[in-house]
C-alpha cells in the first residue's frame, strides 16, 4: 500500500467530511466524490481521515478501518493519509494505530483521551504515547487542546513528550491563545529536532500563519482547500496584500462555521457543500441534528460573500 516514504506532517492538510445516507450509513459514493474532489486540489501535503470532520466519535472500529481502506482506494497513490486516533483508553489508541499502519496511513493524529478533562499528569500523557508509539514507527502528530479543556498539554509536558517520544514530529495546534500558539511556533519548530506546528485556528487563520506555523490542518479544507492551500503560499511568500485579499473571501466562512456551539462546525461544512452541489445530503448522525431553514441561509449567504456561490443561484432558491 503507498506509504508515500517517510511523510514529515507539514503544508496544508484538509480534513474531509463524512457523507452519510438517511438510513445514517456511510454514503461510500458520496465520500469516494468528496475525496476526490479536495485531493485534485493543487497545493496540499495530505489528507486526514477519521477525525472530528469525519464525525469519528460517530464511527465504530469498523467504519473507522473501511473509511481507510476507501480513501487509500481513491487517492492513496497521490497524498498521504492521515489517519486520527481517537480513543478513550491507550490500549484501544494503540489498536487504532496499528489498524491505520496496516492499512497504509502515512501518519497519526493523536486525540487526548477524554478522563483528561478531569486532570492529568505528565506520566499520563507520556504513558498513552508512548504506548501507541510502540505499536507503530508512523509519525504522530499531537491534538494540542485549549488548556482550560484539562486535556491541552503544558509547556513542559509537551516538551517532556517531545523528548521522550522520537516519532511526534507534529502538533495540531488548538491551543485557543496567540500567546501560547506563538510560544509553540517559536519553541517547537527551533528544537534540534524540529516539531512541526499545524494550526487548526482556522477561525482566525490569517493571523495564526503569519506567526510562522509550518503547515495547517482543518476540516475548513473539505469545502476550501483551495483557499486554505492560496493563503499558506502567499503567507510563506510574504505576499500580505495577496494573502488579505484571500483572507477576505475567508472570513465570511469562518464566521458561519465557527459560530455557537462548534460541534456544528462539520454539520455547517456538510451543508455548504449540498448548496455547493458537492454532496447529495448533508446528514449527520445523533447526537448532531439537522441544522435551521435559518442557519443554512446563513451559510449559503457566506457562500455568495466568499465568490463560491452565484447570487443569481442564491435568489433561485
Amino acid at each position: 500500500m503507498p506509504r508515500h516514504g517517510r511523510y514529515l506532517p507539514h503544508g496544508v492538510i484538509p480534513a474531509v467530511l463524512l457523507p452519510f445516507n438517511d438510513d445514517l450509513s456511510i454514503d461510500e459514493k458520496g465520500f469516494r466524490g468528496h475525496l476526490r474532489d479536495v485531493a485534485a486540489t493543487k497545493g496540499l501535503s495530505a489528507i486526514t481521515i477519521n477525525a472530528h470532520s469525519t464525525e469519528v466519535a460517530s464511527c465504530s472500529f469498523e467504519e473507522q478501518r473501511r473509511v481507510l481502506a476507501i480513501a487509500q482506494e481513491e487517492i492513496g497513490d497521490r497524498l498521504p493519509l492521515v489517519n486520527g486516533v481517537w480513543a478513550d483508553g491507550s490500549i484501544e489508541a494503540a489498536r487504532i494505530a496499528r489498524m491505520a499502519a496496516d492499512g497504509g496511513a502515512s501518519a497519526l493524529l493523536i486525540f487526548p483521551p477524554a478522563p483528561f478533562t478531569l486532570g492529568q499528569s505528565p506520566e499520563m500523557a507520556l504513558a498513552h504515547f508512548k504506548r501507541i508509539a510502540d505499536a507503530t514507527d508512523l509519525p504522530l502528530i499531537v491534538f494540542q487542546y485549549p488548556l482550560a479543556t484539562g486535556q491541552g498539554y503544558p509547556r513542559d509536558t509537551l516538551l517532556k513528550m517531545v523528548d521522550e517520544v522520537p516519532s511526534i514530529r507534529a502538533i495540531k495546534d488548538w491551543a485557543g491563545n496567540v500567546p501560547q500558539h506563538e510560544m509553540h511556533i517559536r519553541t517547537l519548530q527551533s528544537l534540534p529536532r524540529p516539531v512541526n506546528v499545524l494550526t487548526t485556528h482556522s477561525a482566525w487563520l490569517l493571523s495564526s500563519l503569519v506567526l510562522g506555523c509550518n503547515g495547517l490542518l482543518s476540516g475548513s479544507g473539505s469545502v476550501i482547500a483551495d483557499l486554505q492551500a492560496q493563503l499558506f503560499h502567499a503567507v510563506k511568500v510574504d505576499d500580505l496584500a495577496e494573502a488579505r485579499r484571500l483572507n477576505d473571501r475567508i472570513y465570511p466562512l469562518a464566521r458561519v462555521f465557527y459560530a455557537d456551539p462548534w460541534a456544528d462546525m462539520h454539520n455547517r461544512m456538510k451543508e455548504a457543500l449540498v448548496l455547493l452541489g458537492r454532496l447529495p445530503r448533508a446528514v449527520v448522525r445523533p447526537p448532531l441534528v439537522k441544522l435551521s431553514h435559518a442557519e443554512i441561509e446563513r451559510i449559503r449567504a457566506a457562500l455568495v460573500e466568499a465568490g463560491l456561490l452565484g447570487k443569481e443561484r442564491r435568489d433561485a432558491a
